[in-house]
């Protein structure tokens, strides 16, 4: 029975990823692109949990990047991922990388704070190969310090004033 199941939805994600041109509801390739990246990253059995994943960490990015930044970024997603990201309310105060981390645990069920860090990990670390290093600099400057792990980037530190 779990084999049949599987074979569902691995039939049911292929056509999920299928285009269908001249529809509302077709996928953009880089969306595609986007949600097949984060299901290697984060070694997602289905396209699903992939796409489920990426649209709450997404959705959770998208209340703390405001300003220029958040423009940005929006422009360089996939339409389907901006959408998700412009249309969060931003946050009333920034939240460390932990805690931002712990929020999406919250949205996700039966989450911890390992398998949401995990997850966070699984999107934000492809967006830089996505949008690019520098768009990722500046959104970096935006947030507090320790989010750049979280991206798959080194957290550099300036030299301390001598």
């Amino acid at each position: 029975m779990g084999q049949k199941r599987q074979q569902g939805q691995e039939r049911q994600d292929r056509q999920e990823r299928q285009e269908r041109p001249g529809t509302a509801t077709a996928r953009s390739r880089a969306w595609t692109r986007l949600v097949d990246a984060v299901r290697e990253a984060g070694r997602y059995t289905t396209i699903a949990e992939a796409e489920r994943v990426t649209r709450i960490v997404l959705s959770a990015l998208g209340g703390h990047v405001v300003g220029d930044e958040r423009v940005a970024l929006a422009q360089a997603l996939p339409p389907e991922a901006a959408r998700v990201v412009a249309s969060q309310i931003p946050v009333t105060r920034p939240q460390t990388a932990a805690e931002f981390v712990d929020g999406v645990a919250a949205r996700i069920e039966g989450a911890t704070p390992a398998t949401a860090r995990w997850d966070v990990s699984s999107v934000l670390s492809v967006l830089p190969d996505l949008v690019g290093d520098d768009l990722i600099d500046r959104v970096l400057r935006e947030l507090p310090p320790g989010y750049a792990l979280l991206f798959g980037k080194a957290e550099l530190v300036p030299p301390a004033a001598r």
